[in-house]
């Protein structure tokens, strides 16, 4: 096991030997070998972070290298805890990637193909190995993944900021120490009267619109009906995942009741998922860490607007590395929420900038556009 120093040290100059912890590949003669790397990262947020049912201090995490002939390319896996993932189990599954087979990086369908055959789920592992591809070729390319893509970075929309469920009196507290963004992000999912003292909370703080979580908290649709249209009047923009994914039905009837577009998170993860959502939400919240990364995002992405719904970019707790990485789509959606960055207290990437109106700044760096930190950056241990 080698040390975070270690790691961020390599990828600034490259690979050197001993430093990382490499799988041992067959190499034929003249042929260059893609190899991989990683490094488990515990990421520590500025508050407890809270949602219905559960709270942390903590997320696990794994950084990941691809290199190819002196090129490096950055992924990184942070663990949705309700999908079964840990740090353990994404190296357990990296150690069973072999790369040996493919001699050319450009080969993404192949390799991303062959990764996802390797095991069911372990969706935020396979990520890490596809935002590491991206970033590899995207840096042989010598562009970013949105101008490959053809978007236009005068597009990006403002990221939401989350306030996490609390005290009242923490709820206040956060949203004053908030940055100036024009869309704040309030996580509910408890009883109505919680619920209520909540986002009174942050409208004793700001004036500012909103966007509700529920993360399937609530769990009766008249209710949960009668919740939305009282949010309304307090400035919600929209409401992700009123209820259980087990009850479409029950979705379906409030979506179309609903004055605020109704948005798919939990009920959501891959690409197969969507045709059964259309009619039961008004959109969908894309994330790389349950849909196994870049490739299979710009196809939902695509998919969603077929079925004219609307899109969101979302988020775990995550280093600048994997929020750079789904900043490449954002000039595509309809709303991101990619601040999980922003949460952390010692992240270790420089990537996608954010302005004072919480706009999403990408740069013209190639691929992700990211590069490790100095190792004895401010705030981290």
């Amino acid at each position: 096991m080698v040390s975070r120093r270690s790691f961020l040290r390599t990828g600034a100059a490259l690979l050197t030997a001993g430093v990382w912890r490499s799988l041992p590949r067959p190499v034929r003669a003249g042929a260059p070998a893609i190899r991989l790397s990683w490094y488990p990262y515990e990421l520590k947020l500025r508050h407890m972070f809270g949602v219905a049912g559960s709270s942390r201090t903590t997320t696990q995490g794994v950084q990941v290298m691809l290199e190819y002939e002196g090129t490096v390319g950055y992924g990184e896996a942070s663990m949705p805890p309700y999908l079964g993932e840990s740090a353990a189990s994404v190296q357990e599954f990296l150690g069973r990637v072999d790369l040996a087979p493919f001699r050319d990086p450009f080969e993404t369908e192949e390799i991303l193909d062959y990764v996802d055959r390797i095991a069911e789920n372990n969706a935020a592992a396979k990520a890490s190995v596809d935002i590491a591809l991206h970033d590899l070729v995207g840096k042989l390319i010598g562009r970013p993944w949105y101008r490959i893509w053809g978007y236009s970075a005068e597009k990006t929309p403002s990221t939401f900021y989350t306030i996490g469920i609390d005290t009242p009196e923490k709820v206040a507290e956060k949203t004053k120490e908030a940055p100036a963004f024009p869309i704040l992000k309030v996580k509910l999912g408890r009883t109505p009267k919680e619920d209520r003292e909540m986002v009174e909370a942050v409208r004793s703080a700001t004036d500012r619109p909103f966007a509700v979580d529920a993360n399937q908290g609530w769990t009766e649709k008249t209710a949960a009906l009668d919740m939305i249209e009282w949010l309304a009047d307090k400035g919600c923009v929209l409401v992700e995942q009123p209820m259980s994914k087990h009850r479409p039905d029950d979705i379906a009837w409030i979506t179309a009741r609903s004055p605020l577009p109704v948005m798919a998170d939990e009920s959501l993860q891959r690409l197969w998922d969507i045709p059964a959502l259309s009619g039961v939400f008004s959109g969908i919240n894309i994330k790389l860490m349950k849909c196994t990364g870049l490739r299979e995002a710009k196809k939902m992405i695509d998919a969603a607007r077929t079925l004219g719904m609307k899109v969101m970019i979302g988020c775990m707790t995550e280093t600048s590395c994997a929020i750079s990485a789904a900043a490449q789509l954002s000039p595509a959606v309809d709303w991101a929420d990619l601040d999980g960055n922003l949460l952390i207290a010692n992240d270790i990437f420089d990537g996608v900038g954010v302005s004072p109106e919480g706009k999403l700044l990408l740069s013209d760096r190639p691929g992700i556009g990211v590069v490790p930190k100095p190792p004895d950056g401010e705030g981290r241990s």
